[in-house]
C-alpha cells in the first residue's frame, strides 16, 4: 500500500471524518440518531461492520465507544489509555476510605474481551502520527509509550509502533484550556493547565468568572453544571451586591 505519514492536527483541519477518523461525541450521538430516524438504512453513520477500530481514549467516553463498535460487528476493537494500568488491588497509599484506584473493567471492555478474547486496551501508549493510502483514507496509526515526568508527558525513545486500522474515534480526555482562550481573556493558567480562580471561589479577576473544566479540570458534566450554578451566585453578587439565588 501506498502510505503517507500524516500529523494528527492536519486531519482534524481538514475534514477529518472524510479520512476515517471522526469524534466519539459525533460517532455515538450519529449511532443513536441514525437508529432512531431510519434502523441504520439511511447508511449515514461511522460503519464500523467488519472493520478494524482503534479508540482513543480510556475514559468512560472511550468505553462507549469500544461497546459501540463491538455491537456493530468491528472484526477488532484497540482502546490506546495514554495512563498507567492501574493497580488490581488497592496499594497501601490509597487505603479505604479513600476512592479505590484500582482496575476498572467496564463493559465495553468487558463485551471487547467475550467477543474478541483480550482486553482491547494498551496503556501509556498515544498516537503520534495517522497515515493514510494513497486515496486519503486512514490505514494505520503510529503509537508511541509515553511517561509522566512532573506533569509532562514524555515519549520512551524507540518505542515507536504501527498499528493497522480502517476507523479511528478519538475519545481524548480534556487536558488543560487552550491557551488561546486563556489569551484572549488574559487569564492566568496553573500548572495543570486549567484558568488559576482565587482561592475562595470562581474569580479570575475584577470581572472575570471561570468554571466548569476551564476551572478545576475534566471532571463530570453534571460537576460542570453545580459550578456553573455556583458561579452564577458569584456573579450576581458582583452585579447586585447580594443574590437571591439557591
Amino acid at each position: 500500500r501506498a502510505q503517507v505519514a500524516c500529523p494528527c492536527p492536519e486531519l482534524i483541519e481538514t475534514g477529518y471524518d472524510e479520512y476515517g477518523i471522526d469524534f466519539a461525541l459525533e460517532f455515538l450521538t450519529d449511532k443513536t440518531k441514525y437508529l432512531l430516524d431510519s434502523g441504520f438504512k439511511d447508511k449515514k453513520d461511522v460503519d464500523t461492520k467488519d472493520k478494524t477500530v482503534i479508540v482513543i481514549g480510556g475514559g468512560d467516553t472511550g468505553n462507549d465507544c469500544v461497546r459501540t463498535a463491538v455491537r456493530h460487528g468491528a472484526a477488532s476493537v484497540t482502546q490506546l489509555e495514554i495512563m498507567p494500568k492501574p493497580p488490581e488491588v488497592r496499594t497501601p497509599q490509597n487505603q479505604w476510605p479513600k476512592y479505590p484506584r484500582t482496575l476498572k473493567t467496564d463493559y465495553g471492555q468487558e463485551e471487547a474481551i467475550a467477543v474478541y478474547g483480550h482486553d482491547p486496551r494498551i496503556y501509556k501508549t498515544t498516537v503520534k502520527e495517522f497515515i493514510k493510502d494513497k486515496k486519503g483514507h486512514i490505514c494505520a496509526v503510529k503509537t508511541v509509550e509515553v511517561n509522566f515526568e512532573n506533569r509532562k508527558m514524555v515519549e520512551v525513545p524507540g518505542s515507536e509502533k504501527t498499528i493497522d486500522c480502517d476507523v479511528v474515534i478519538i475519545a481524548a480526555g480534556f487536558v488543560g484550556t487552550k491557551k488561546s482562550v486563556s489569551e484572549a481573556f488574559g487569564a492566568d493558567l496553573n500548572e495543570r493547565g486549567n484558568i488559576r480562580v482565587s482561592e475562595d471561589g470562581f474569580r479570575v479577576s475584577e470581572k472575570l468568572f471561570a468554571a466548569g473544566d476551564a476551572r478545576r479540570g475534566q471532571s463530570l458534566v453534571v460537576t460542570a453544571i453545580s459550578e456553573g450554578r455556583e458561579c452564577a451566585k458569584e456573579v450576581d453578587k458582583f452585579l447586585m451586591k447580594y443574590t437571591d439565588m439557591n
